[in-house]
C-alpha cells in the first residue's frame, strides 16, 4: 500500500491524473518494457535521442491517458502493475516536446504503453546516462523480432559465449540462481557450495550431497538435512550430526534423522547424553535401554519427568521410583504415563494441577469416567472422545453428545466398527484440509482393513485409505468412484495402483500441490498416447496434454504456444521442440510464470539469453537456463565467486 501511495504521489506530481492501477492481464507487461527498454530482445532503431511532442501524441489517446510504470515504485504480485493515468488539463497536442511530461523524463525512470498496446515510450539509466525507447507498432515489430531469431548460425553462438560473462553485471545474481542449472556438472556445484548453498534446499546429487556434508562449514553441511525432505544417506546422517558444532543443533539433526527411519549408533547417544543439552537429547525417541537407569537417576527433575515417556521400557523398581519422586513435576508425569494402563482413581485426578492430558490418554476408573463423559464443562468431555482408553459404554454416552465437535471426535474413533460409525451424528465440511488418520495408516498392509474401511460412511476415513500405496484391486475401484473428489485425489497422489480414467478425471480439475507436485500427470499410469485429440478441448488444462501425446509435432508446440490461456502457454513453453522464435515471443507474455519459463528454455538464442544475464531483473533466472555451455557456466561462478569474496 505504501509503494502505490508513493507512485501515485510521483505521478501527481508530474501533471499526471491517477486513474487506476491495471492488472496485466492480456496487456503486454511492465517487466518486458523493462527489459526491451534496456535493449534486449528489442527491435532494432528503437532508441532515441530524446522523446519529442509527436512520440507523446502517439501514446495518449483522445483522452490524454497512457500506461505507466517507473522504475524502483513497482506494485502488485508476480505480476507488476501498469497505472494508467491521464495529463491532467492539458491537451495532448500541447504536451512540451523539451520537457516531456514533467517528472517522468529526467526521473528515475519510466516505461509508458499507449492504451491499444501499439506504442511503447520508455527511460532508463544506463552505464552512459540514460537510454531512452520510443516504438510504434510494438506487437508488429515485437514479431520481426521473434521470426529473425531463429536465424542465429553457430559462429554467431560461440562469439556471444566466448564474450560471456565479460564485465559482470549482476554476479550475485548469478551465484543465487547458478545452482538450479540442471546443465551444470557436479563438480561445478561442489565449488559452488564456497560461495552460495541455497541449491541444496533441492539438489538430489550425491556426489554433491556427499560433499556438502564434508564441507568445513557448518551452515554447508546442515543445509541438505534442512530441507522438506532430506535426500541423505544413514551414514551422511550420522556424520553431520557428529560434525555439528552447536549442542542444540546436534541433537536437532539426530531427532531430525530419526524422524527419517535413520538408526543412529549407540556411542552416538553416549556423546548427546553426556553433553550440555542432556536434558534435550534424553526427549529423542529410541534411545537404547541401557541409558535409562540413569536418567530416571539424573539430578535434573526435567530429564527424569522426559524418561517417564519411554514408561513401557523401563522396569518395575524404576517405574516405582519415579512415582515416588520429589519433584511435583516429575511424580506427575509418572502418574500420567502409569494410568494409560492402570485405571486412574478418582482422588489422583482430582489432584492433578492440569487435567488435560489425563482426559486425553489416560484409562479412568468406571465412576470416575461415567461422572466426565457427562461433565458440564463441553472442553472435558470433548478431551475425552479422543482417550484411546475410554470404555465402549463411555464411548456411547459421547456419541450421543449435544456438541457436534465431540460427536465428530468420537466418529475417528478406531476403535468403532463402521455400522457404529455410520450412526454417529456428525458435520464433516469436505473443503476442509485433510490429515491421514495415524490408525488407518497403520493399517495400510492390512487388505482385509483397507476393504472394510474403503466401505466407510465417513469422507475422512476413505481419505486415509486412498493415501495407502498399494492397495487391493477392488478396493482401487471403489476408492476410484467415490463421490468425495478428495478421495479420488489422494488415490491419484498417493497410490500406485490408481486407474488411467480416474487420474484423467482428476487432472481436469487438479494439477499438483506442494507435498506432490507431479500428481497425477506423472502417474506411472496415467496415459501417454490418445491426448492429441485435447487438442481442440474447450479447457486449457485438457489441451496441455497434447504435448505429451508421443506424435504431437513441433506445429502443435507452436499453436498452443499462442493459445489463449497462460497454463497452455506455460506448458508449450517447457517443451524442448519450441522454435527459437516462440521461445522470444514468450519473454512478452503477460504472466510470470510463463515469461520465467521462455527465459529457462535451452532453445533461446545465445544473444538473447546473453542480454537476459545482464539484466538486473532476470539474470538469476537466466542463468539457470540449461542452454548456456558448460564452460561458460564455469566462467560465470568464478566472476560470481569473485564478487561474493569481495562484499566478505
Amino acid at each position: 500500500m505504501q509503494h502505490r501511495q508513493e507512485l501515485h504521489g510521483l505521478l501527481q506530481g508530474a501533471g499526471l491524473t491517477v486513474v487506476e492501477d491495471v492488472r496485466p492481464g492480456t496487456l503486454f507487461p511492465p517487466e518486458a518494457g523493462w527489459r526491451i527498454a534496456r535493449g534486449i530482445a528489442a527491435p532494432d532503431g528503437a532508441v532515441r535521442e530524446a522523446l519529442d511532442t509527436v512520440w507523446w501524441r502517439r501514446l495518449a489517446d483522445a483522452g490524454g491517458e497512457f500506461l505507466v510504470a517507473v522504475l524502483g515504485h513497482r506494485v502488485g504480485g508476480n505480476d507488476s502493475w501498469w497505472t494508467r493515468v491521464r495529463c491532467d488539463g492539458v491537451a495532448t497536442a500541447t504536451i512540451d516536446a523539451d520537457a516531456g511530461v514533467p517528472g517522468l523524463t529526467g526521473g528515475p525512470g519510466f516505461v509508458a504503453l499507449s492504451l491499444d498496446g501499439q506504442v511503447l515510450l520508455a527511460e532508463v539509466p544506463d552505464a552512459d546516462g540514460t537510454r531512452v525507447t520510443a516504438l510504434d507498432r510494438l506487437p508488429e515489430r515485437l514479431e520481426e523480432v521473434a521470426a529473425a531469431s531463429g536465424g542465429e548460425t553457430e559462429a554467431e553462438r560461440a562469439d556471444v559465449w566466448a564474450a560471456v560473462p565479460g564485465r559482470p553485471a549482476w554476479p550475485l545474481h548469478w551465484a543465487e540462481g547458478i545452482g538450479s542449472n540442471p546443465a551444470a556438472p557436479d563438480d561445478l556445484l561442489i565449488r559452488l557450495l564456497d560461495v552460495e548453498w541455497g541449491f541444496l534446499h533441492g539438489c538430489g546429487r550425491p556426489a554433491v550431497l556427499e560433499a556438502a556434508v564434508a564441507h568445513p562449514d557448518p551452515q554447508v553441511r546442515s543445509r541438505p538435512a534442512d530441507t522438506f525432505r532430506p535426500k541423505l544417506t544413514p551414514d551422511q546422517w550420522v556424520r553431520l550430526v557428529r560434525a555439528e558444532p552447536s549442542p542444540s543443533r546436534r541433537v536437532l539433526w539426530a531427532g531430525r534423522a530419526h524422524v527419517w527411519g535413520v538408526e543412529l549408533p549407540g556411542d552416538l547417544y553416549d556423546d548427546l547424553l553426556a553433553g550440555p543439552t542432556r536434558a534435550q537429547a534424553a526427549e529423542l525417541p529410541g534411545l537404547p535401554a541401557q541409558h535409562l537407569p540413569s536418567l530416571v537417576a539424573d539430578a535434573d527433575p526435567r530429564v527424569r519427568a522426559t524418561v517417564c515417556a519411554q514408561w513401557e521400557d523401563l522396569a518395575a523398581p524404576l517405574r516405582a521410583r519415579l512415582l515416588a519422586d520429589t519433584d511435583d513435576a516429575v511424580r506427575t508425569a509418572a502418574l500420567l504415563a502409569h494410568h494409560t494402563a492402570v485405571p486412574m482413581p478418582r482422588e489422583v485426578f482430582a489432584a492433578l494441577p492440569q487435567p488435560g492430558r489425563a482426559l486425553e490418554q489416560c484409562r479412568l476408573s468406571p465412576a470416575l469416567e461415567a461422572d466426565l463423559v457427562r461433565d458440564e464443562d463441553a472442553e472435558v468431555r470433548r478431551a475425552l472422545a479422543a482417550n484411546p482408553a475410554l470404555s465402549a459404554h463411555g464411548v456411547a454416552v459421547l456419541a450421543e453428545d449435544p456438541y457436534d465437535d465431540v460427536r465428530s471426535a468420537v466418529a475417528l474413533r478406531p476403535d468403532l466398527d463402521e455400522e457404529q460409525r455410520a450412526a454417529v451424528r456428525h458435520d464433516f465440511d469436505p473443503t476442509s484440509m485433510s490429515h491421514t488418520l495415524p490408525w488407518v495408516a497403520g493399517l495400510h498392509g492390512d487388505a482385509d482393513a483397507m476393504r472394510r474401511l474403503a466401505a466407510s460412511s465417513h469422507p475422512l476415513v476413505r481419505r486415509s485409505v486412498a493415501r495407502a500405496r498399494r492397495l487391493p484391486p477392488d478396493v482401487v475401484e471403489r476408492l476410484a468412484r467415490d463421490e468425495d473428489r478428495t478421495v479420488r485425489l489422494f488415490l491419484a497422489e498417493s497410490c500406485d495402483d490408481a486407474p488411467a480414467e480416474m487420474l484423467l478425471e482428476v487432472w481436469r480439475w487438479w494439477d499438483g500441490s506442494f507435498t506432490h507436485p507431479d500428481r497425477p500427470r506423472n502417474h506411472p499410469n496415467f496415459p501417454r498416447t490418445g491426448l492429441l485429440r485435447y487438442a481442440d478441448d474447450p479447457s486449457g488444462r485438457m489441451r496441455r496434454l497434447a504435448l505429451d501425446d508421443p506424435e504431437s509435432t513441433p506445429a502443435v508446440v507452436a499453436r498452443l504456444a499462442r493459445d489463449p490461456e497462460a497454463e497452455v502457454r506455460h506448458r508449450a513453453a517447457e517443451d524442448p521442440r519450441l522454435s527459437p522464435a516462440d521461445a522470444v515471443r514468450l519473454l512478452n507474455d503477460p504472466a510470470a510464470h510463463v515469461r520465467g519459463t521462455a527465459m529457462r528454455s535451452p532453445r533461446l538464442p545465445a544473444r538473447v539469453l546473453a542480454g537476459l544475464l545482464h539484466d538486473r531483473d532476470t539474470a538469476c533466472t537466466a542463468v539457470t537456463n540449461p542452454g548456456i555451455p558448460v564452460p561458460v557456466l564455469h566462467r560465470i561462478l568464478a566472476a560470481a565467486a569473485a564478487a561474493v569474496a569481495a562484499r566478505r
